[in-house]
Order: C-alpha cells, then sequence, then structure tokens
C-alpha cells in the first residue's frame, strides 16, 4: 500500500545484455549460423548435386550428349524394330535388349555421378610442415622461401618409381597419381579424363567405366544386327525401298551404330589390354614401362598372369572416398599469421605477451625525445641514451633506479646543463623491428607492437610530474 492508501505498483526489472549487441541491433535477434559442408567449399572444378552425393566434372555438355544418343536410339529401336522381330523372330529380343540397356545406364551414370579417387589438398599447416622437411633434409636454414623439390624415389617391387609434387595441392603425388587440368585435382591411379562420361576416370570408377564401354560395345552390336535383320525380312516381303519407308527409324538407328560401333568396340578392346597387363592410359601414353627406356624397366605393378590381373582391377575392394564431401566443416579457432622469420602467431593475447617480454624498456617508463622546447613549470628529463640492441632491448645501465634514496638533482639537470647533453629527433630514435626503413641492414626475427606517440606522450608527461613531486618532497 502507498500512503495515500492507493495499491502499490509492482515493478519489473529486465537485464539488459550490452556485450554483443550494437546500437543498430536488438539484443533479441541473434544472427544463425548455418554450417556447410565440404563440397561447398571444395576447391577443385567439380559440379555437386543432392547435398554433395554426386559429383561430377564441370564440362557436362558432352555427357549430356552420350545420354541423348543412348536413349534415343534405344527407344527407337525398342518402338519400330522390337515388335516387328518379337513376332517373326523371338520375344526374347526385346528382353534382352531391355537388361543390356538397364545395364548400360547403371555402369554410365555410376561412372559419372561417384567420386574417381580424389586426393585430398594438404591444409596449409601440412605444407609448411612439408617445406620445413623439406629444407630439414636438404640442410636449408635461411628464413627465405625455397621451392621444395619436384620429385622423390621409392621402390616398388625392385623398381624405382618417381613421385612428383604438386604445386597445387601441396602434396607429393603417390604412385600412378596424377593432377587432372580440368578438374584440378590429384586422382589416385588416374587413366585419363572422358568427357563422354563428364568425369575423371581413376581408382574408385574405373572398373564401372570398363563395365560401361564394353555393355555399351554389345548393345550397339545387338542393335545394329537386328536392325539389318529387320530391313531385309521386310525387303523380302515388301522390297528395299518399301521397307525402308516402312520403318525409317530403323535408317536413323542403322546410321548411328554404324559410327559408333568402331569406336566403341576399339576403345573396349584397348581398355582389355590395359586391365590385363594392369595398366593406365596415361601410363600407356607415355610408356612408363616400355622397353624401349631399357631392358631392365618393367611394369611394377602387374601380378604375372592376365587372370590376376583382371581380378585386381575389376574384382577387389572398393576403396572409401578421401575427401569427405558431406563433412561438416570446422571453423578454425583461431586465425594464423605468420611472420616474416616463419614463427606462427595466433590471435592478440599470445603476441602482447611476447612484446612485453621481448621488450623490457616498455615496463618502465618511456621516454620519446621531440624538439619540442621545455614548458615553463616542467622539467625535461635529459639523461644520456645510451645505445640499444634491436634484437633484445635492455634499459641502460647508467640509468639508476628510482627509489627515496637517489639524489634526484644528479638526474634532473638544470635549464643551464640541457645544451651539454645531445637529444635524439624522431628520425634517429631506434625504430621497433616493424618499423624500420628499406634500406637498413639491421634485421629482426621478433613481432613487436608499436606504441602511439601520444600514450608515449602522457607517460612522458606523468613521470616528469612524479619526479617534481618527490624532489619537493
Amino acid at each position: 500500500m502507498t500512503p495515500g492508501g492507493g495499491p502499490m505498483k509492482e515493478c519489473g526489472y529486465s537485464e539488459i545484455n550490452t556485450r554483443g549487441t550494437s546500437p543498430m541491433e536488438s539484443p533479441h535477434k541473434k544472427k544463425k549460423t548455418v554450417a556447410k559442408r565440404k563440397w561447398e567449399v571444395f576447391p577443385g572444378r567439380n559440379k555437386f548435386y543432392c547435398n554433395g552425393r554426386i559429383m561430377m566434372a564441370r564440362q557436362t555438355g558432352v555427357f549430356y550428349l552420350t545420354l541423348i544418343l543412348i536413349l534415343v536410339t534405344s527407344g527407337l529401336f525398342f518402338a519400330f524394330d522390337c515388335p516387328y522381330l518379337a513376332v517373326k523372330i523371338t520375344p526374347a529380343i526385346p528382353v534382352i535388349g531391355g537388361i543390356l540397356v538397364f545395364f548400360v545406364m547403371g555402369t554410365l551414370l555410376r561412372t559419372s555421378f561417384s567420386d574417381p579417387g580424389v586426393l585430398p589438398r594438404a591444409t596449409p599447416d601440412e605444407a609448411a610442415d612439408l617445406e620445413r622437411q623439406i629444407d630439414v633434409a636438404n640442410g636449408s636454414t635461411s628464413g627465405g622461401y625455397r621451392p621444395p623439390p619436384r620429385t622423390k624415389e621409392v621402390v616398388i617391387n625392385g623398381q624405382t618409381v618417381k613421385l612428383k609434387y604438386c604445386f597445387t595441392c601441396k602434396i607429393f603425388r603417390p604412385p600412378r597419381a596424377s593432377h587432372c587440368s580440368l578438374c584440378d585435382n590429384c586422382v589416385e591411379r588416374f587413366d585419363h579424363h572422358c568427357p563422354w562420361v563428364g568425369n575423371c576416370v581413376g581408382k574408385r570408377n574405373y572398373r564401372f567405366f570398363y563395365m560401361f564401354i564394353l555393355s555399351l560395345s554389345f548393345l550397339t552390336v545387338f542393335i545394329f544386327a537386328f536392325v539389318i535383320t529387320h530391313v531385309i525380312l521386310r525387303s523380302q516381303q515388301s522390297g528395299f525401298l518399301n521397307a525402308l519407308k516402312d520403318s525409317p527409324a530403323s535408317v536413323l538407328e542403322a546410321v548411328v551404330c554404324f559410327f559408333s560401333v568402331w569406336s566403341i568396340v576399339g576403345l573396349s578392346g584397348f581398355h582389355t589390354y590395359l586391365i590385363s597387363s594392369n595398366q593406365t592410359t596415361n601410363e600407356d601414353i607415355k610408356g612408363s614401362w616400355s622397353s624401349k627406356r631399357g631392358k631392365e624397366n618393367y611394369n611394377p605393378y602387374s601380378y604375372g598372369n592376365i587372370f590376376m590381373n583382371c581380378c585386381a582391377a575389376l574384382c577387389g575392394p572398393m576403396n572409401p572416398s578421401l575427401i569427405d564431401r558431406r563433412g561438416i566443416v570446422q571453423a578454425d579457432m583461431a586465425q594464423s599469421v605468420t611472420p616474416s622469420n616463419g614463427l606462427t602467431m595466433y590471435g592478440s593475447t599470445q603476441s602482447q605477451s611476447n612484446m612485453a617480454a621481448a621488450t623490457p624498456l616498455l615496463q618502465t617508463e618511456p621516454t620519446v625525445p621531440t624538439d619540442e622546447p621545455p614548458l615553463p613549470g616542467k622539467t625535461t628529463i635529459s639523461a644520456p641514451c645510451a645505445s640499444l640492441a634491436l634484437g633484445q632491448p635492455t634499459p641502460p645501465s647508467s640509468m639508476p633506479n628510482l627509489n627515496s634514496e637517489t639524489v634526484l638533482t644528479d638526474m634532473i639537470p638544470l635549464k643551464d646543463d640541457v645544451g651539454n647533453h645531445q637529444f635524439l629527433t624522431p628520425d634517429e630514435a631506434p625504430s621497433p623491428p616493424g618499423m624500420l626503413p628499406a634500406n637498413s641492414p639491421v634485421t629482426h626475427s621478433h613481432t613487436m607492437h608499436v606504441l602511439n606517440l601520444v600514450s608515449q606522450d602522457s607517460l612522458h608527461e606523468d613521470s616528469v610530474r612524479g619526479l617534481v613531486k618527490l624532489s619537493s618532497v
């Protein structure tokens, strides 16, 4: 109850948080940070679909042409040829054709939408550690940048194999790996980049690529053979020209299959040879294991017989993807700053603590020489300035400690003695390591912070006032 007899109103208090808000931002509104997945920040030239589940090359125009040719040719065959052939010959023809088309499309999509075996790039810390290891191995201790060597040598089954350094991915590529210039990735057991499937062909999708071209060869021969059979059967009944008029789609199918079958069958035979000898297209084109390079040059990856090589390429275990494209990107808690000497400093707390340790003068009363005349009523400290070592600055030995027993008249000269001392101008004063001129021969290996001249002037005036008060006592 209030003194006037009225009811007392309840007062509500609300706490206002002023730490994380700005004047233009409401304290109740918080920004929601959405976690990104690794495929969204992937450095290579790839396209991702279905939240990173599908991975393809950036140039996919020829891939769509492949789909159109297969689907249109097969569709025309099932629509215009299979009804007649199922009645005249056997109904198994459309069934076999459907199985072949299903197998071709499945292996094509599996090859195009999968990770071919991309090797993850080195992080900045891993790349720096690798360069330090190379510098130590080469006996280099200079602080300047030195590019690492381009090759290393390893022995595999008695054969010396060179590992090349990739300056894009910052790694030494493992054996049989190569960098694809179109996708901008290092691919493990790189075979080639195939624009017809819209992806690289490597360790993880080579078996599907081989089954695709092999099944496509059977499908092309199958369609071409039964289209010709269809035309011959019709021409026996009504003549050749009437047969073409009755089934004009057969002409288009025959033309497409005739010009495609040679390249597809030839490509299948070439890769059958590569699988039987356990080689890749990249190695065969370069002649890596050719006998022309010497009698002692042989393929160290071959198992010695065709059956084992085919089993290793087609029936081996499927390797997991190394890039984890659907993983969550972990935000770095601190950003690294690399000084000129190669040391890594994190944040500002460590640099400030190191600054105080590396610069003992900042813990005492700083003195900034100026060209301004002394103000009336104030005493100017004009003690001689000793030369300081810029690497590890220490206080001058001639500077006495300030205590009650110190004779202040020895430290504070009179105005008449000012001319006997030599002052340093701002240009002559030793500057911090980060502020040295370009032509200075002195180099530094420590990171120091520069105090503002305004703050130094205020500290200088406070120290002088303290000395004056001590002298008056």
